[in-house]
């Protein structure tokens, strides 16, 4: 078992205009349900970008990155499910209370002391030896964390393409498995062709749905069709008349776009009786709904963010057995800044993963 490091080696921000710097911080303190993990990929999504540019506050010693796929050198004597050199992966979320109702039932990614893997909305750790000290993600050369939210990743998973999995991956994964996608939901929706959309667009046709690929223009319906949709709805400025054709024929929608009006009731017309509309990307304003969509076909709107353990689960599972992987494309970690930008021009198809390949990662 290797030694406990006591500083990590990562790319970090104390100032959301000027780019990353590369040094050592000091690593979260050592609890005895933690691992210590030598970090091979991680993705580089929206929420990082986010955080770094100072959207959900000031940062200081930030270090972001949740989509991380490394190998364990050392477990604490509290953790059973891993051994040293098992390659894991680990997501949005690095602790939590795990007395609450939520925590107790398996509901760990709902529990009012969700700590995230980085520093972000929820803020600190907020028990333990880090209480008050931000999560340190993946952008870095190790990371820390407790064992109960990382992952052993299945045979039949590659490793390079799977850090989305645990952000992108699992975010749309869960309402699919919880709301009944390719069963008493069959009809699936995906709005938005992007890191996101096009996981769910494969994973819904993993579970046996019928995909629908919602997406403005028809620059990426040859994308969407390979990805599993049967269908491709291409948008303009005129959502209602767009979706004339196609009323009533989905029953649960995935939406995974966040402009700064989202026109819910446009979307509302293409669900069936009973059918889930579910927002995952954080709107700018706030949803304006008009409650007769709702009462006369009994429609709803439900959230869902992150997923608990047996959702990650359950997911590499049926990646191993499906064979469903992000699209990626990958960049040493030394040109994470560049690769930043690119991510702001819009260049993704779908998702960046950044790469240590001192640490044994492969471009």
């Amino acid at each position: 078992m290797g030694e406990p490091f006591t500083q990590i080696d990562a790319w970090y921000s104390n100032d959301p205009q000027k780019p990353l710097q590369f040094g050592k911080l000091d690593a979260k303190p050592i609890e005895d349900y933690d691992i210590d993990v030598k970090v091979l990929y991680c993705g580089l999504c929206s929420s990082d970008v986010g955080v770094l540019s100072g959207a959900y506050g000031p940062v200081h010693e930030e270090v972001c990155g949740h989509e991380i796929i490394g190998t364990v050198t050392r477990v604490g004597p509290e953790v059973k499910h891993l051994r040293v050199s098992d390659h894991v992966g680990v997501g949005g979320q690095c602790d939590c209370c795990t007395h609450c109702p939520a925590c107790e039932r398996g509901d760990e990614h709902m529990c009012p002391g969700l700590t995230f893997t980085i520093g972000m909305i929820q803020g600190p750790y907020k028990r333990g030896k880090a209480k008050g000290r931000l999560g340190q993600g993946g952008f870095a050369k190790q990371w820390r964390g407790n064992a109960r939210f990382a992952f052993k990743i299945p045979d039949g998973v590659e490793l390079a393409s799977a850090g989305p999995l645990f952000c992108a991956g699992t975010t749309v994964f869960t309402p699919l498995r919880r709301f009944g996608a390719g069963k008493e939901r069959n009809r699936v929706g995906v709005i938005g062709l992007g890191g996101l959309g096009h996981l769910g667009i494969q994973l819904a046709a993993a579970l046996g749905a019928d995909v629908t690929a919602i997406s403005r223009g028809n620059s990426k319906e040859e994308d969407a069709r390979k990805l599993g949709a049967k269908h491709y709805i291409a948008t303009g400025s005129d959502l209602k008349k767009d979706f004339e054709k196609h009323q009533g024929s989905l029953d649960l929608i995935i939406c995974t776009i966040n402009p700064p009006d989202l026109d819910v009731d446009a979307y509302f017309t293409l669900l069936s009786a009973g059918g889930l509309f579910v927002p995952l990307g954080i709107p700018h304003k706030p949803l304006v709904i008009d409650p007769i969509g709702l009462i006369l076909g009994q429609k709803g709107v439900v959230g869902s963010a992150l997923g608990a353990p047996q959702d990650i689960k359950a997911l590499l599972e049926l990646c191993a057995k499906t064979g469903v992987k992000p699209w990626v494309q990958l960049w040493e970690f030394s040109d994470i800044n560049k690769a930043i930008e690119a991510f702001n021009r819009g260049e993704p198809r779908y998702r960046f993963v950044l790469v240590n390949t001192d640490n044994g990662g492969e471009l």
